[in-house]
């Protein structure tokens, strides 16, 4: 990148943070939900859990401060893991972001969504088909290669910033005058005695608040120089407004009295209680809304280019790794939407269902990112290890904690899907990159003896045929062309139609050889893979080719009216070895 074109930290937040900013929507919300299971009371511990959450984001900010210094050029947890741990790491890696990319945009559309839904219950009842058009426009423009600017960003991203602590202080200012009644207090001498399954279980769901944390030590480059410093003092900047946000919502949802609503948001219920239904209550929902649809973008861009990497390592399908007319990754843009918004449609576009899913991916990522970095000081012991080891040791030992919490606790509730998927996901890159190395071997012309010359192959024409006409005629001349030996096959149907056939031959192509396959069962392909058969034992030639005539409809509606047989007999000739199979088109005029 230019220098003219790097950012500076104002604009590198909002590009960079707008999907864990986005998470404060939801995170809240998520924790409140299992404690509301036993009851009001038990909401105190929202509070509690909410610190234990910021002291999580601390330990994994520091954490990723190493990262920042370590790799300048900004890589993400996928090289980082695969440089330290080896492979199968950095595939496991992987396999964990691309799963946690597409519930990125999965949560954050559903997300946004429900705000809009709660501000407006029309959509209360189209969650699934909102959410799937809104995934269908940012697709669209993605596509496109609408590049979005740092400045686009930037108006939604301070907007939900500014909505958020306008909230908070509009809030505690109310509280401070006795404009509103606590139904709460912020600290409780005693709180209520709930199985420890419940807190874990709250405290794993609000760890969705750490989603998307680690996106500005992917970034680094995009910053003006020093790069590592300002990506250091924004990653701060942006653990601070995450954790004053997170902290600030949930607090003021146990003071207020904020208890989950199957048809609206937490948040929506804060802000009818703070705002009522002022205009600043919309405007609250709206730029929530907003960030959560910028959060899911964010998703378009990393999805496509993690695909990339993994398929020029040769672990996904190399068409990923191709860039569209548009300088876009296509193929992975057009996955991630479909992937996307199945489970929307799946999930029936309900956060709450889809949460457990999310953060497994993301704490395994964090995990063996940081267990990479202690892995990378070992090794490299640069100025000032020491200190970074202990970080970064820190932080993978936390992170991993947490991870075995919510695997634990939200298991049944769905993150065993995600369990489950990681091995397969591996499994099948360890396969596909299998494949690439064998088909590399086989094609390889190392070790081989080069020929004096290039001599041609002796190969035998077969051309089928439907009956006589223009495009039949074309083809047959083609074959001339090519060899020596042609021969045109017909396969019999219908006797009186097989006696025009060969009087129409006699006067147009009498010179090639015409042979009639009898079909007692009416099949076309079995007669003429036998046919095919017996020639190769016949001749014995390197190579057959069969040359089919086909004719081109002007329309494309038109050619359904027609039969498909040239598509049939391409099907079932190609897994058999060296047989070549050409189309001669002829196209028909307008009609």
């Amino acid at each position: 990148m230019a220098s003219h074109e790097r950012i500076p930290k104002w604009k590198g937040l909002a590009v960079l943070s707008s999907d864990a900013l986005s998470s404060v929507a939801y995170a809240t919300e998520e924790i409140l939900i299992p404690l509301a299971l036993v009851g009001v009371a038990a909401l105190a511990y929202s509070v509690p859990i909410s610190l234990a959450i910021v002291i999580l984001i601390a330990i994994v900010t520091l954490s990723y401060r190493q990262t920042i210094e370590a790799y300048p050029g900004g890589s993400g947890a996928y090289f980082v893991v695969k440089e330290n741990l080896g492979v199968r790491a950095g595939l496991v890696a992987g396999a964990a972001l691309l799963i946690d990319y597409t519930l990125t945009v999965a949560v954050s559309v559903a997300a946004g969504v429900e705000n809009i839904a709660s501000a407006v219950p029309f959509f209360q009842a189209h969650k699934e088909a909102m959410g799937a058009i809104i995934i269908l426009m940012i697709m669209f423009f993605n596509l496109r290669g609408v590049r979005e600017s740092a400045s686009i960003f930037a108006l939604p991203t301070y907007l939900f910033i500014l909505s958020f602590l306008i909230l908070i202080a509009v809030g505690i200012w109310k509280l401070a005058t006795g404009a509103a009644v606590p139904e709460a207090p912020l600290i409780h001498e005693t709180y209520p005695v709930i199985p420890t399954i419940l807190l874990l279980r709250a405290f794993s769901s609000g760890c969705a608040a750490l989603s998307g944390i680690e996106a500005i030590s992917d970034g680094v480059s995009l910053f003006r120089p020093p790069m590592q410093k300002n990506a250091k003092i924004t990653l701060v900047w942006m653990a601070v407004i995450l954790s004053t946000l997170f902290l600030g919502i949930t607090s003021l949802s146990h003071i207020y009295g904020v208890i989950p609503h199957e048809h609206e948001t937490a948040v929506s219920v804060l802000g009818r209680k703070i705002f009522g239904e002022s205009f600043f209550y919309y405007v609250l929902q709206g730029s929530t809304a907003m960030i959560l649809i910028l959060a899911a973008n964010t998703a378009y861009s990393d999805f496509p280019r993690l695909s990339s990497f993994l398929a020029k390592d040769r672990f996904l399908p190399r068409q990923l790794a191709s860039l569209g007319d548009r300088l876009v990754f296509s193929n992975g843009i057009l996955g991630l939407s479909l992937a996307a918004a199945f489970l929307i449609f799946i999930f029936k576009g309900d956060t709450h269902h889809l949460i457990p899913l999310y953060a497994v991916g993301v704490f395994l990522s964090f995990t063996l990112s940081q267990a990479g970095m202690v892995r990378h000081h070992l090794r490299k012991r640069e100025k000032g290890w020491v200190g970074s080891i202990f970080f970064n040791l820190t932080g993978a030992m936390t992170t991993f904690v947490v991870l075995v919490v919510i695997a634990s606790t939200k298991f049944a509730a769905g993150a065993w899907m995600v369990i489950l998927l990681i091995p397969i996901f591996v499994i099948i890159f360890m396969r596909i990159n299998a494949h690439y190395l064998e088909v590399g071997k086989q094609l390889s012309l190392i070790g081989q003896e080069a020929p004096p010359r290039l001599e041609p192959i002796k190969h035998t024409v077969i051309v089928p045929i439907s009956g006589i006409h223009r495009g039949v005629i074309d083809a047959l001349r083609y074959a001339l062309s090519i060899s020596n030996d042609v021969r045109a096959c017909y396969v019999e149907i219908d006797p009186e139609t097989t006696e025009r056939v060969k009087a129409e031959w006699k006067k147009w192509a009498r010179e090639i050889p015409f042979v009639v396959l009898k079909s007692p069962y009416r099949s076309v392909i079995a007669p003429l893979l036998d046919y095919i058969d017996d020639v190769e034992q016949t001749t014995h030639d390197e190579m057959l080719t069969v040359v089919i005539p086909e004719f081109v409809t002007a329309k494309w509606w038109q050619q359904v009216l027609h039969n498909q047989t040239a598509f049939l007999i391409r099907a079932a000739l190609m897994f058999r070895r060296r047989k070549v199979v050409t189309s001669v088109r002829y196209h028909l005029k307008g009609t």
